[in-house]
């Protein structure tokens, strides 16, 4: 989707009939749409194949020879049953950049389960570091480990673009989730690896930096971050409780996290004396990071998304018109191309087939009638 954003081509290669699984992730459904699968699969086309078929199979061994890169999600040597495997594909396609995308990796003694990020979530260590202190493990809200890996992949496949620029060669990249999940771990894997800390739950808190964490108000949370003694003095003076700054139980960080519960607990008393609003009030302008805790409706109708145009609408062809979160990232000298609507199943088949391929209507007409692929027509 990210790639589709700066303008490249995108062929989604789905399963006749049902396609891809996310479709029936529901609900909620907009019409017959699944709203997951619309969230994340702008700018594709999407051709319908039987890859199981040797003639489905060649399709995709044809797209490959004039594509510049090969995306999959298969458990490790199922495309290769299929000759769809790395090795088959630069054989003719030497120029191609084979992008895996698994559970676990290539190799190794757990390569061949499927991966989901919950499971990957769960034994990278994520849900053991995720929740309420002293509570159970929790998921956090949306997909993280699928995400960073999928955003690990894009920069690895922009990585390898630039490599073949430079070589002419194309390569095969291992992106899983469980290699992205404890790669993300940063501090908290550092922190048990060099002095053998093993961490616990800190609900919305931080091991290593006090105060930095949601404070209950009197209607809602706002979060409030001191990252530095000048900052923690601030917070001090604008909750009314400068003679907490100068005390020596509180006067660096490393003494505030020795010393947090006592800390903590005097902050979150004088955080439910006011509203959000008075607080968010008092510390704007500060120079303190701070924030509330946000529900959609307010996400959506904050002026920085509305500015920073993160609502992106698009008519789709049965649904209707869809709005989706837009892009992260803005370019000095480049504008994100207009979106195309998420596609239904096999809606570019012989489009695709005609134009990137240069297959003749008898030929398609054959492949229709015997099911090596189909086309999704709108009535």
């Amino acid at each position: 989707m990210n790639l589709g954003d700066l303008g490249a081509e995108v062929i989604k290669v789905e399963k006749p009939g049902s396609g891809d699984d996310t479709r029936s992730w529901g609900p909620p459904f907009i019409g017959m749409e699944s709203v997951y699968f619309l969230s994340v699969n702008r700018n594709k086309k999407s051709i319908a194949v039987n890859m199981k078929n040797p003639k489905g199979a060649k399709i995709i061994k044809q797209l490959a020879a004039v594509s510049d890169v090969f995306v999959e999600n298969y458990v490790p040597g199922k495309l290769a049953e299929m000759g769809l495997g790395y090795e088959d594909i630069s054989k003719i396609a030497p120029h191609i950049v084979y992008c895996s995308i698994t559970g676990y990796g290539q190799t190794g003694p757990k390569f061949q389960r499927p991966g989901y990020d919950s499971v990957a979530a769960a034994v990278s260590g994520l849900l053991h570091i995720t929740g309420p202190e002293e509570g159970e493990p929790v998921r956090p809200g949306v997909a993280m480990t699928d995400l960073a890996t999928g955003l690990y992949a894009y920069g690895a496949i922009m990585a390898a673009l630039l490599q073949r620029h430079k070589t002419g060669k194309g390569m095969h990249m291992d992106c899983n989730l469980l290699s992205s999940q404890v790669a993300c771990l940063t501090y908290i894997a550092s922190n048990f690896l060099n002095c053998k800390t093993e961490p616990k739950r800190w609900g919305t808190a931080h091991a290593s930096i006090v105060p930095y964490q949601a404070f209950k108000t009197k209607d809602g949370y706002i979060v409030v971050g001191a990252g530095n003694d000048q900052q923690f003095s601030t917070v001090c003076k604008i909750l009314n409780l400068s003679q907490i700054s100068s005390d020596s139980r509180y006067k660096n960080n490393k003494e505030r996290v020795m010393n947090r519960k006592e800390l903590i607990e005097v902050l979150s008393a004088r955080f439910l004396e006011k509203e959000t609003t008075e607080w968010l009030e008092l510390f704007e302008g500060s120079g303190v990071p701070y924030g509330p805790i946000n529900s959609m409706q307010q996400v959506f109708s904050d002026p920085q998304v509305l500015h920073n145009e993160l609502i992106m609408e698009m008519d789709h062809a049965t649904a209707g018109k869809i709005a989706v979160p837009g892009p992260a990232v803005r370019y000095s000298h480049f504008e994100v191309s207009r979106p195309t609507p998420p596609p239904l199943v096999g809606q570019h088949t012989v489009d695709v087939l005609k134009t990137a391929l240069g297959y003749k209507d008898d030929t398609i007409q054959e492949l229709l009638t015997s099911r090596v692929i189909t086309q999704h027509e709108l009535i």
